[in-house]
């Protein structure tokens, strides 16, 4: 029943590599485009959340008949991402989609104003939010250049960059995170200004406040979670699911009119600011 499903799924026999797909929203991406019949390259520096080896990405994929493959990669590191991108076109051939979706936000538990953020701080937030973005951008896009067109939709190949609502809106304790993210906003733009005369696509999601390990820390208490939801529109939090549907949209041919887009799926959060 899975592969039959995957095979008429919206991704159908597309290879999509996706970064910091351990945990959160990027297991839940790599599931979601397993599902709609993608092969996955999951990237990260390890194949579970903490070095946790129960319930690897990877392997939920092919046990439920997906198929999947693991890489160990460290975004910020440039020989890295490029042995990434080379051992996925290598396996499968080609690069459909690419998804920069790794971060960390050390401020999420330890919110620090600009004066208390320590250099070291910023320098590695940045390393991994936008470096790896870059680099993602940069190696995957010359490997889409190289391949040919999707004959279905046309496309050399699809990018989606993962920022966050805190690229938009201002946030206390968060002077690190918040800059990698807004420039992710901005790099997405010219970067498909880039690419689009190549056939290549170029989108970025920017979650609101969604349930993932990285702010598990910042709703352990039930009335903060309360009260973070209902400062949304939609009063509730955001889901990884709600992430993985999105990216899905911007990777099938249901957005074929759309790059350089900036996608806020947060509830309304941005919207009720008037932004």
């Amino acid at each position: 029943m899975a592969s039959a499903i995957a095979r008429a799924g919206l991704l159908a026999g597309k290879v999509s590599v996706i970064t910091g797909a351990s945990s959160g929203l990027g297991q839940a991406m790599a599931l979601e485009f397993a599902k709609q019949g993608a092969t996955i390259v999951c990237a990260d520096q390890t194949p579970g959340p903490n070095a946790n080896k129960n319930r690897l990405t990877h392997e939920i994929i092919c046990d439920r008949g997906g198929k999947a493959v693991f890489i160990s990669t460290n975004v910020a590191d440039e020989s890295d991402m490029l042995k990434l991108i080379r051992d996925s076109a290598n396996q499968f051939g080609r690069i459909d989609i690419m998804v920069n979706n790794a971060g960390i936000a050390p401020e999420a538990s330890e919110p620090r104003p600009i004066w208390e953020t320590s250099l070291q701080t910023f320098e590695r937030t940045w390393g991994v939010n936008m470096r790896g973005v870059f680099l993602g951008c940069k190696y995957a896009g010359t490997q889409m250049m190289r391949q040919e067109r999707n004959r279905e939709d046309g496309r050399a190949g699809t990018i989606i960059n993962i920022g966050s609502i805190l690229g938009v809106l201002g946030k206390p304790g968060t002077p690190a995170y918040s800059a990698t993210k807004g420039a992710v906003i901005a790099f997405t733009r010219a970067v498909a200004m880039d690419y689009a005369p190549h056939g290549i696509h170029c989108n970025s999601i920017l979650p609101g406040f969604t349930r993932t390990p990285m702010i598990s820390a910042m709703t352990e208490n039930v009335e903060i979670e309360r009260e973070m939801a209902q400062r949304h529109p939609l009063k509730r939090l955001g889901e990884p699911q709600d992430i993985a549907s999105a990216a899905v949209f911007l990777a099938s041919t249901m957005s074929d009119g759309i790059t350089g887009l900036n996608l806020s799926v947060d509830g309304g959060l941005h919207s009720q600011l008037g932004l």
